[in-house]
């Protein structure tokens, strides 16, 4: 019978919660800038970002079960045989109504536009994964999408469009990056990605490209924003800033370590996110 510690783990890693913790920071992030809310919205914001990201990723594992096999992804639960598949499903049909109620109570437009972004994220796991970049700028989409949720909750302007952006481009780099360790498994699917259709070198400058320019961008709010100006904004950031580009430049001499940058390329998405989040107080 397996421990409670290998229990927990394996649910934590089919729902990616620390995903889920980082969109729902995400989208405090994008209420602070827009101008606040109340606790209870932060709260219910918070929550719907969290069932949402569960929802999407259980489901995410279900259809790509025999992919992450083939990729050897010990990493994900249901390959380990820690979790079933019919398990991962349930979660997913569980978390998705939980997350739009919690979105329904804040306003009708913040479940609008949830049910957008869900019913996207499900169209991928079926179908737009296989289109390679469209599918990458989806995902990328959806890295951006927590701060402009928190626009539509309290107010979208130019602080949020930026960090959206460049969201975008870090979170499309990293998904681009992951196509260089996934072509096998992506070959049983026919996912069309940058290195399956124009080869590892061009993947691996196209995301190194990517990572540069949202290290470019960071450098706008302190001076768009007077409140960024700080120290509690720079130090986070400059962190970022450094993982990224340091991926960027190992990715040329080792496009073998994909595992390794992955992780550390989330590291450095929390560590702005913490940034942004400091900047805003």
């Amino acid at each position: 019978m397996p421990s409670l510690k290998r229990f927990l783990k394996a649910y934590w890693e089919l729902l990616r919660l620390e995903h889920g913790i980082m969109y729902g920071l995400g989208v405090l992030i994008g209420i602070f800038l827009g101008g606040g809310a109340e606790f209870n919205v932060l709260l219910l914001a918070f929550l719907t970002a969290v069932f949402l990201e569960a929802s999407a990723f259980a489901l995410n594992d279900f259809l790509d079960y025999e992919v992450d096999v083939a990729n050897k992804r010990l990493d994900r639960p249901l390959v380990r045989g820690d979790l079933s598949k019919k398990t991962a499903l349930a979660l997913s049909i569980i978390f998705f109504p939980l997350g739009l109620f919690s979105a329904f109570l804040i306003s009708i437009k913040a479940l609008l536009f949830v049910l957008v972004v869900t019913i996207l994220a499900y169209a991928y796991n079926a179908k737009l994964k296989e289109f390679g970049l469209i599918g990458n700028a989806y995902v990328a989409f959806t890295m951006s999408a927590p701060f402009i949720f928190g626009g539509v909750i309290s107010e979208f302007n130019q602080a949020v469009l930026l960090l959206s952006l460049i969201a975008f481009l870090s979170g499309l780099g990293r998904e681009i990056m992951k196509g260089i360790e996934d072509i096998e498994g992506d070959a049983l699917r026919d996912v069309k990605s940058v290195a399956r259709v124009h080869g590892i070198e061009t993947a691996v400058k196209l995301s190194s490209l990517l990572f540069i320019l949202a290290v470019i961008l960071s450098f706008f709010p302190p001076i768009l924003i007077a409140e960024y100006y700080d120290l509690k904004y720079g130090i986070p950031v400059a962190i970022t800033d450094f993982i990224l580009i340091s991926v960027a430049l190992r990715l040329y001499r080792s496009p073998d370590r994909i595992s390794k940058f992955r992780k550390e390329t989330l590291l450095a998405m929390l560590l702005g996110l913490i940034g942004f989040l400091a900047g805003t107080f």
